[in-house]
């Protein structure tokens, strides 16, 4: 059970038995501690098993194999007397209609470490062992596993769900005398399967079973990724309690969430796109194929915002002196791994000026709102969905906050508010209806390890997409808009599939862009063309540079989507800190579905788009599923020899550059910003070969003004040169003002300053280093494979004023360059 991997360099387990049984919903209730660095509390969790998994000891089978032939050691746990709670012991509290903090139970301080150190003490278990013989049954119980790691389990017990007033409604009884364990899973069966329309009441009840008495604590043991709990006697997921609770809490060093300063130098912790996603935050099924629900009630100082994946806009409750609490839910099932929080001393940014239309536009669609008239023409399982809903269709633009520390105010009020609304209406414009009901931006701290981060409701994106012109905030903000289709709307059921997230962000990101700029369709088709230059080169070198295995889009071919008889599965190369900072998997899917567009023509890949927009939202996808349908919507006089067999072959199943590509950019033109460009680059050579005393008569060059590719593909040329003296790099800097553009533009010009070591701009890369930490990685290597002292010089000093902040995979990445 214990899997040994190296944490920095293998695939990432994932543990959770959901063949077995599957967590539909999740309650959070955390407490967030600055000064310890700690994130403590309880999470409930709702099961269903489904009559499919009845009667099986799979799971048990699969899990329980010991390192010894010894027998585990139970101590019995109080057994579960339920009689039913008096409703007057229920007091309302944080407005959930009828249901209160009833029996919420005292905190287990006897073991801030849980069940790691002491695991007799903690959880009642004395022995670290999974071989389960209960002894009076002769048989194996079902063992519950879950994906965590770094946590500190104090306690695990049943949720005694007949407690609550009210909840008779889900049984057969009027009253309820005798409450045995099948009548709380029943209880849990009703709630879980509640009709879309019943949201709001389903909330409510989750929150008052959250907040219900404990009836029995379980046997829980951790290791290295999961956590694995059973009861007594019960020996299949059927009879396994359906709704429980878990006493822990966060580690300082867990790997969800990052405890850091913003830009304002304020204490600030958020979830950062782990490796391991957030099973250091919360026990979880990590499985994608787990999709789930959920409500968090975080409280934290009030001088401090908490910002989540929620369709509401939640707004503070103050408690006690100093102290506030945030509510936050999700109605749509999507993978915990999707969750996101973020608590820091966040600041609302406003436009100057907000025009009334579009106040008009960004009005509020509440899941209430949707017309159930057409349930039943979703292929998903059944949730308040706004493709069902015919004002939410029409809604262009949705409610959007942006937040940031104070001190950036100035630059999001000259980039990115101005260019929310209309990137969030191309979306609308090519994609049709929007899957969620608002959206949060944050610009999150320097240590962010990446551009942006698209999660339900909410994006991160990095401060290095505010320097410069709007081209850079207004691409990557477009790319993590089309996220909410395609990442989370429309998930990957295999995580090695990653290219039907990121291929087709990075597809739709220049359309979206192009839409919102309202450019002539031969400008945007020239700007794409560009795009596609750079993205070639950009290909080209990850080819040449990764290792191959690594290439591979569809990495487990044939076994794509399987998992285990329990349902755990491996994600190949999931743990290797080299892997976040690959584009492989955007650039081969970019190319792919560039490819499908050109031979279908974008009118009809993009209208078949939204047709397969509308028929898979809310459910995951393989590969096949696409290219199957796209396949069947292709006139046979433009299918051409295309199969979904020649695609895996050429496309997802193979490393490299694949040869439709190949033949494509060969026999292909160069486009004419391109051109221009080739131009521009003479000229600079011209200028570099000039002797430093000129003939009096030599005309100076007249160089043109580029765009912001245009100048990232110039300065990429300029790279392949040999040498540039110092007054041509001194000329390039000042023509193109080098240090004020985008953060795109400033890495290629700090490769050209490493490269020819130009001293006088060595100040502009310490700054790249220290502000552009989503980029500056491999500026690391390229100052170390210098050999040059001074440059070494350069690399230490500004990873060691950067390494207690930096991300963990970038650190360990560095320092394997440096040390």
């Amino acid at each position: 059970m214990d899997i040994k991997l190296d944490p920095s360099r293998d695939d990432l387990p994932l543990m959770a038995n959901t063949s077995h049984i599957l967590v539909k919903h999740y309650v959070l209730d955390l407490d967030v501690d600055f000064e310890s660095q700690i994130i403590e509390g309880t999470i409930v969790l709702f099961f269903e098993s489904g009559n499919r998994f009845e009667k099986q000891r799979g799971s048990t089978e699969e899990t329980c194999r010991s390192e010894s032939n010894e027998a585990c050691r139970f101590r019995t746990p109080e057994p579960c007397h339920s009689p039913v709670t008096d409703t007057r012991t229920f007091s309302s509290k944080t407005g959930y209609n009828d249901f209160a903090n009833c029996g919420r139970g005292e905190k287990d301080t006897s073991s801030k470490d849980g069940n790691h150190g002491n695991p007799e003490q903690a959880s009642g278990i004395s022995s670290a062992k999974y071989r389960c013989d209960t002894g009076s049954h002769g048989s194996e119980d079902f063992l519950l596993v879950l994906d965590c790691c770094d946590l500190s389990v104090l306690k695990v017990e049943e949720v005694d769900v007949a407690a609550v007033p009210g909840i008779e409604k889900f049984t057969r009884s009027p009253r309820l005398t005798v409450v045995s364990e099948e009548l709380r899973n029943q209880i849990v069966h009703e709630l879980v399967t509640l009709p879309a329309a019943r949201w709001r009441e389903q909330l409510d009840y989750y929150a008052g079973c959250s907040q219900a008495p404990g009836c029995g604590e379980l046997l829980f043991d951790t290791d290295t990724w999961s956590l694995q709990i059973r009861k007594t006697g019960a020996q299949t997921a059927t009879d396994f309690p359906h709704a429980i609770r878990i006493w822990y809490s966060t580690k300082p060093q867990g790997r969800s969430v990052t405890w850091t300063s913003d830009q304002s130098g304020r204490p600030c912790v958020y979830t950062m796109g782990s490796p391991i996603n957030n099973r250091a935050l919360f026990p979880c099924q990590e499985p994608p194929v787990a999709m789930s629900t959920w409500q968090a009630t975080v409280r934290a100082a009030a001088s401090f915002v908490v910002l989540m994946s929620g369709e509401n806009s939640a707004k503070p409750t103050q408690l006690r002196e100093g102290y506030a609490s945030w509510h936050y839910y999700v109605t749509m099932p999507m993978p915990a791994s999707t969750f996101t929080v973020a608590v820091g001393s966040w600041t609302e940014m406003k436009p100057e000026t907000c025009l009334s239309e579009d106040l008009a536009a960004e009005r509020s669609l509440s899941p209430s709102e949707a017309d159930f008239r057409y349930v039943g023409i979703c292929g998903h399982t059944e949730y308040p969905c706004r493709f069902q809903n015919p004002s939410a269709t029409t809604q262009e633009i949705i409610p959007h906050r942006v937040f940031a520390p104070v001190c950036l105010r100035g630059a999001c009020q000259e980039t990115l508010l101005q260019l929310v609304p209309p990137c969030l209406s191309a979306a609308h414009s090519v994609l049709g209806t929007h899957p969620f009901s608002r959206l949060d931006i944050l610009i999150v701290p320097a240590n962010f390890p990446s551009l942006g981060m698209a999660s339900p409701h909410i994006i991160f994106l990095s401060q290095s997409i505010l320097t410069g012109a709007n081209h850079l905030c207004g691409t990557r903000l477009c790319h993590e808009i089309a996220h909410a289709w395609f990442g989370l709307a429309i998930g990957a059921r295999d995580w090695t599939e990653e290219w039907l997230s990121e291929g087709f962000a990075t597809h739709l990101e220049d359309v979206f862009w192009a839409e919102a700029q309202q450019l002539a369709p031969h400008e945007a088709q020239e700007r794409q063309e560009l795009k596609a230059c750079l993205r070639w080169c950009r290909l080209q070198d990850e080819v040449r540079n990764s290792p191959e295995e690594m290439q591979v889009l569809r990495p487990n071919k044939e076994k794509t989507g399987h998992v285990s008889d329990s349902g755990s599965s491996v994600i190949k190369h999931g743990l290797n800190p080299e892997k976040v900072f690959m584009q492989v998997h955007y650039l081969k899917g970019y190319f792919l579905l560039r490819f499908l567009a050109q031979r279908l023509g974008d009118d009809t890949y993009f209208a078949f788009l939204r047709k397969f927009v509308h028929t898979f939202h809310g459910q995951l996808i393989l590969s096949q599923d696409f290219l199957q349908m796209l396949l069947e919507n292709i006139p046979e006089e433009k299918r051409l020899e295309l199969s979904v067999e020649n695609i895996f072959r050429d496309w997802l199943e193979s490393s490299g550059i694949p040869q439709p590509l190949q033949r494509e950019r060969q026999a292909g033109a160069e486009c004419g910003l391109a051109r221009q460009v080739s131009v521009e680059v003479e000229k600079w050579i011209r200028v570099n070969r000039r002797p430093r005393k000129r003939k009096r008569r030599e005309a100076e060059e007249v160089f043109e003004k580029l765009l912001p590719d245009q100048l990232v593909l110039l300065l990429e040329h300029l790279l392949e040169q040999k040498t540039l003296n110092p007054r041509t790099l001194q000329s390039l800097e000042r023509t193109y003002h080098l240090p004020q553009q985008d953060a795109e533009v400033r890495h290629r010009w700090c490769e050209l300053i490493v490269k020819h070591k130009y001293t006088k701009a060595y100040k502009d890369v310490e700054r790249f280093l220290q502000e552009d930490q989503a980029m500056g990685v491999y500026l690391y290597g390229e100052l170390m494979l210098s050999e040059d002292a001074r440059q070494q010089q350069v690399a230490r000093r500004c990873f060691e004023l950067t390494r207690e902040r930096m991300d963990r995979s970038s650190a360990e990445v560095v320092a394997e360059m440096l040390f």
